[in-house]
Parts: structure tokens; C-alpha cells; sequence
């Protein structure tokens, strides 16, 4: 046991200490309770915090621990859930006013796979509402301030659980990944985070009585986020295969190591459009990391990342124009989504006729089949989660040019969500401002083991940045 606070542990240590009796369940889960008490009136991270129900899972698990029973592998970790996935403690809500109330019958199997093992949830994480925009703002719960500087965005749409798991209020974090809502709040929270492969980790929700756009098969996972990429393969080894429930979700193998190829593509300005200067310096750190650990590097750029990209956009955009335009909801989006999403939407070819669409999703096997005879060669892709840092807040807001800016920014983040591929996001250091850096390692399909086994080289030579406590101290001023 070490000499650090119980809410500075990782998830790993954490559990390690309980099932050693170097701590008690109670404990843990009481020091985070604490921390949340103090640290999330500053920064909103955690709509809902279940201090009675944590405690009271907290104290079952130190009963069995001292009845002799075996505990799970996470026995009294905290966790934390954004508000789109279902726990049957509160409303599954998406930050959406209108599901205030929506209380769901059962756990999605993320979930009830974590309270198997032990794991305790303390609270909701934050999210635009319906995940529509690369922050993190409603009208129902308001909005989530980044800890590192409260004038930037914190990222979306998981945001609430990175600042949630930055801060120290929780170890681990469940969110979901349609457009880089993990990796993006995991870079602005100088956090990790993995988006796993599509179909690994069964859907959010159980109950699907309706119609599920093809976009939300193929490009939306869920995963977790952490302080350590450790902590992340730990989560994701409890979390992933098929669940009898999702149609997607597939039992594939995790691996506990990587023992193939040590060969990884760098890039470090995506079809040439540009990346600030501190995100240059980011890749390189990576680099330069993965290089030291005995990886082989070449300058090479992935083929279609632009093909990959502007039929991500497309898609997307022409599936939620029917949904998201006003008037089609039984309640309104919050005006910021509107306003974002009639802002893309003007700046987007919409697919109108079924041709159109149609051959949207045929270019995407031969943008697939492109990147799987790459990967074959380079299992990893080093690459910026963002070209940019963080906006500052209203940036997304501020007319049509400005959401074309962002999705140019973030090429690299969505045509891995369009590929459906593993991708980790890790920290790689501070910037001359005090800001988090850091990259994505992109593994080949169903290749999570890869990605996560690249990120553990990164982070082994640039450490971890959380949890952070100096700015979030400095804004209760």
C-alpha cells in the first residue's frame, strides 16, 4: 500500500488493496466520495452521485472479503457511467430533457459485467445531449468544465467521465465512441481511453424496440477510460464479448500480450491539412518512445483518410437529418445541438436519394480493404487524436465554417470510427501553456491487444499527467 490517497490509486492498485486488506471497500469507495463531494461542484463532471448505494455495495463486498468468499477482480473500484448507457440506479437520460425519467429495467451488459466483478458505480457522467456535439453541454444538467483551463471545451461526448476520472473523483470510466466522443475528452483530460473495435463490447442499452441506423452499428462502440492504459485493459477484459442480447457483439480472444510485428506507421499531419505545433511535438514524443521500446517506425501515411473521413460526415449527417431537425423530437434539443447540428448539416452533402447513400457504404469496403493490406504491414498507426487543442468554449457554435474546421481537425479521429477499428488515446506530456498533449495508437481490426500494447510503450516512457488538482483548486476561486 502506498502512501498516496485511496482517489490517487489506480483501478488495479485499488483492487489490489482490498483484496489484500491493505484497505477496505468502504474506505475506497468513502475517499472518492469525498473527493467527489469537493472536486465535481467545480467542475460538473458527475450528474448524479449514488453515495448511499455505493456505500452500501461497498460494505457487501467487505463482508464476503471477511467471510472468507472469493471477490472479483475489481472488489470495491469505483466507476463511473455516462448518462447514454443503462444502470438501473437512474434515468438513462443522453443529457435530454425529455428522458428525465427514463429509468431502464436492466444494466446494460458493460455494466452488469463490472458489478460482477466487483466494481462499484458512484455516479453519472456528464454528455451533450444525444452525444451531438465534440463538447459537453445540456440543458439538463449543464455544463462540464475542463480542469486544466475552464475556457476550453473538455472534449465529447464522454466528457463528464474523463473529467470525472482526471480529477480523481473515480479510476474508471464507461462512455461510447461514435465520432472520437472517448479519445477526444480523454486528450483534452490528459487521461486514457480506449475505443475498442467494433462489436467487442455489447451495446449500451438492452431494451432496442426500434430501428438502428446503420451508422450506430458500424461506427459507435463503447469502452472505457482511465488514468492508465493498465487500468484499460483490465476494464476492457472484463467488458468485452458477445452478450446473447447485441447481434453485433462477437466473442473474440483478448490477448494478454502482443508478440507479433513491432512495426507502426507515424503520422504526423494527416493528408497534409495542418496540426498545431504542440500536436507535432506529441507524435514525436510517441515516437520516439515507441522507437526506444524497439518498434520500428516509418513515415507513412494510411491510404483514404480523406475518403474515410468525408463519408464518416456524410453518413452521419444524412441519417440525423430526418431525427434531429427541429420540430421531430417529442422535445427540442438543447439550442447549442441545434445549432451545431444546422451548422454541419449546411456545411455536409447530404445523401438525398438511396443510390447516393448506398454507394456511401460500398466505397467503405474498399476504403477497409485498403487499410487491412496496410495494417498488414503496420499493425500500429501513430497519429494526433486532434490536429488542434482544445477549442475554447463556443467555438463549435459560432457558424457552418467553424463545424467544417473541427471535423477537418479531427480527420484521423473519425475515419477510425468509420473503420470500425481499435484505437487508444494516451497523454504524451504537457504543452509550454500547462495543456495535455497526446496521441491515438491505432491497432488493426480486432487487434485491441495491439493498440493497447503500443500505448503501454508510450506511456512507460512519458508517465501519466492525473490526477490533476491544481487548476480545478484554482478555478473554485
Amino acid at each position: 500500500m502506498t502512501d498516496r490517497p485511496l482517489w490517487q490509486l489506480s483501478a488495479r492498485e485499488l483492487a489490489e488493496a482490498v483484496r489484500s486488506r491493505a484497505t477496505t471497500a468502504r474506505e475506497v469507495i468513502d475517499a472518492h466520495l469525498d473527493r467527489i463531494d469537493v472536486v465535481n461542484p467545480v467542475v460538473n463532471a458527475l450528474t448524479v452521485v449514488f453515495h448511499d448505494r455505493a456505500r452500501e455495495l461497498a460494505d457487501r463486498v467487505d463482508a464476503a472479503r471477511d467471510a472468507g468468499a472469493t471477490i472479483g477482480p475489481l472488489a470495491g473500484v469505483p466507476f463511473t457511467v455516462k448518462e447514454n448507457i443503462d444502470l438501473t440506479w437512474s434515468a438513462t437520460t443522453s443529457g435530454w430533457q425529455f428522458l428525465a425519467e427514463a429509468v431502464p429495467g436492466d444494466d446494460a451488459t458493460m455494466v452488469r459485467r463490472l458489478l460482477d466483478a466487483g466494481a462499484i458505480p458512484v455516479g453519472r457522467g456528464n454528455m451533450p445531449d444525444w452525444g451531438l456535439r465534440w463538447d459537453t453541454d445540456n440543458d439538463l444538467f449543464g455544463r462540464t468544465v475542463n480542469p486544466w483551463d475552464p475556457s476550453r471545451v473538455p472534449g465529447g461526448s464522454s466528457g463528464g467521465d474523463a473529467v470525472a476520472v482526471a480529477t480523481g473523483m473515480t479510476p474508471l470510466g464507461l462512455g461510447n465512441d461514435y465520432g472520437g466522443s472517448l479519445r477526444l475528452p480523454a486528450y483534452a483530460a490528459g487521461v486514457c481511453a480506449l475505443r475498442p473495435s467494433s462489436g467487442r463490447v455489447p451495446a449500451p442499452m438492452l431494451d432496442v424496440t426500434e430501428p438502428v441506423s446503420l451508422s450506430l452499428l458500424f461506427f459507435a462502440v463503447n469502452g472505457p477510460i482511465a488514468r492508465t492504459v493498465d487500468d484499460l485493459d483490465t476494464a476492457f477484459a472484463l467488458m468485452h464479448g458477445a452478450d446473447g442480447a447485441d447481434p453485433s457483439a462477437t466473442s473474440i480472444p483478448h490477448p494478454a500480450a502482443y508478440d507479433g510485428p513491432r512495426r507502426a506507421a507515424v503520422v504526423r499531419d494527416p493528408l497534409g491539412w495542418g496540426v498545431d505545433p504542440q500536436v507535432a511535438d506529441a507524435v514525436t514524443r510517441a515516437a520516439d518512445a515507441l522507437a526506444a521500446a524497439g518498434w520500428q517506425l516509418d513515415e507513412v501515411e494510411p491510404p483514404l483518410i480523406e475518403e474515410a473521413a468525408t463519408l464518416w460526415r456524410k453518413i452521419s449527417t444524412t441519417e440525423m437529418v430526418g431525427a434531429f431537425l427541429p420540430g421531430a423530437l417529442p422535445m427540442p434539443l438543447s439550442d447549442g445541438s441545434t445549432r451545431y447540428f444546422l451548422d454541419n448539416a449546411a456545411e455536409t452533402e447530404i445523401l438525398e436519394s438511396g443510390q447516393a447513400y448506398g454507394g456511401a457504404w460500398a466505397q467503405r469496403a474498399i476504403v477497409a480493404a485498403a487499410w487491412e493490406k496496410f495494417q498488414s504491414r503496420y499493425p500500429i498507426v501513430l497519429g494526433p487524436v486532434s490536429a488542434r487543442r482544445m477549442p475554447r468554449i463556443g467555438f463549435d457554435l459560432s457558424g457552418p465554417a467553424a463545424t467544417t474546421e473541427l471535423w477537418r481537425d479531427h480527420r484521423l479521429l473519425v475515419t477510425v470510427n468509420f473503420l470500425g477499428l481499435p484505437s487508444v488515446a494516451v497523454p504524451t506530456g504537457l504543452d509550454e501553456d500547462g495543456l495535455p498533449t497526446g496521441v491515438q495508437l491505432i491497432g488493426p481490426r480486432n487487434g485491441d491487444h495491439v493498440a493497447l500494447a503500443a500505448a503501454r510503450d508510450v506511456e512507460a516512457a512519458l508517465g501519466t499527467l492525473t490526477p490533476v488538482e491544481a487548476r480545478v483548486a484554482g478555478a473554485v476561486g
